[in-house]
């Protein structure tokens, strides 16, 4: 059973777009410079710090300083997102931003649906254990409509296309939760960093968003799959004449069966996989080595048409119910599975440790 509850939230003073961030494990050295020189209280001198000592020293600079306040009360947080799809369409995702326990997955209560890696877990726990404070909430999904709904009013913090809204503590909202299976969309390194903690006698909560399988702002992107420096990449498949057509061929597989574009310098083919198999378990047949992932399409194709890889993989977006329905059999899926956009905005609400 999910163990939900409202908390005390720290929080800039007064928020912008100049100190938020995306999380942290999306953003490249050139975006984590052009974030570190917007603003010297951007959040990325938190996360992206290499230093994490002084990452915890920072955080309590910030908040004996004022840059940071503490919430007297605590309350959950309704938390609309805008956003521009890849049609050009103005859309909005919204969710509940609650504290959560973290516990094992093994409980049931959150379920994993992509595998991890040791490293990141070991940097995000010695950050955790600086600054005692999660510093950055999870996304995860849920099935049915969520319990509360938007308040009337002005937002009370805004950042950008992010805002949110304070609900007042309620006995349903954990109630509704308690029963329900939350499934990680993205963040299982700090999920997993959150469990580590509160087994070694730290804090056991984090903050995180709670967003409807329902939700029409809800969306998930591929992630194409790049290779280089493997010329052994090969597959045998149906060759087309231009990637336009081997797009809509893709386009027009069954769901049920993976398939995927597969892109070298000189031609175009459709790679067809199993049955009940998702096209990214396809490509993972091959392994990770000089592996990259970006859910743009159209720069996987350059980096092969310049020479930069040797071949891309052009995958579909994953069927949600699919990887909802693998995560309940314990079956998680390679990583970067899915991509769901937009992602959360890192710095609008923090959670010390002891609440």
């Amino acid at each position: 059973m999910a163990d939900v509850r409202p908390f005390r939230a720290v929080r800039y003073a007064a928020p912008s777009t100049d100190l938020t961030a995306p999380p942290y494990d999306v953003i490249n050295e050139e975006q984590a410079a052009v974030l570190r020189a917007r603003d010297p209280h951007n959040v990325v001198h938190l996360t992206l710090e290499p230093n994490e000592e002084r990452a915890g020293e920072r955080y309590r600079e910030w908040l004996a300083s004022g840059v940071l306040v503490d919430d007297s009360e605590p309350a959950f947080w309704w938390l609309e997102q805008g956003y521009i799809d890849l049609d050009d369409a103005p859309r909005r995702r919204t969710g509940v931003v609650v504290s959560l326990r973290a516990e094992p997955y093994a409980t049931g209560a959150v379920l994993p649906h992509e595998r991890t890696h040791r490293g990141p877990i070991e940097s995000r726990l010695r950050l955790l254990r600086a600054a005692r404070a999660q510093l950055e909430p999870i996304f995860l999904l849920h099935e049915g409509a969520p319990p509360v709904t938007r308040p009337s009013g002005e937002p009370d913090l805004e950042a950008g296309e992010s805002r949110l809204w304070r609900l007042p503590p309620d006995p349903a909202v954990g109630a509704f939760f308690a029963d329900r299976e939350l499934l990680i969309a993205d963040g299982h390194h700090r999920y997993e960093t959150a469990v580590a903690y509160a087994d070694e006698g730290g804090g056991d909560r984090l903050p995180v968003v709670l967003v409807s399988l329902a939700d029409e702002g809800l969306e998930v992107y591929p992630t194409h799959r790049v290779f280089t420096g493997r010329a052994d990449v090969d597959a045998a498949g149906e060759p087309h004449d231009s990637l336009d057509e081997a797009l809509a061929a893709l386009a027009a597989s069954p769901d049920h069966r993976a398939a995927a574009v597969l892109v070298r310098p000189d031609e175009v083919r459709v790679v067809r996989g199993e049955e009940r198999e998702l096209d990214v378990e396809l490509v993972d047949r091959f392994g990770h080595e000089g592996l990259a992932y970006t859910p743009d399409r159209a720069e996987a194709v350059r980096r092969v048409v310049s020479g930069e890889a040797d071949c891309a993989f052009l995958v579909r977006s994953p069927r949600l119910a699919e990887v909802f329905a693998r995560a309940r059999d314990g079956r998680p899926l390679p990583q970067k599975t899915t991509y769901f956009f937009p992602k959360l905005v890192s710095g609008l609400l923090f959670q010390p440790v002891e609440r």
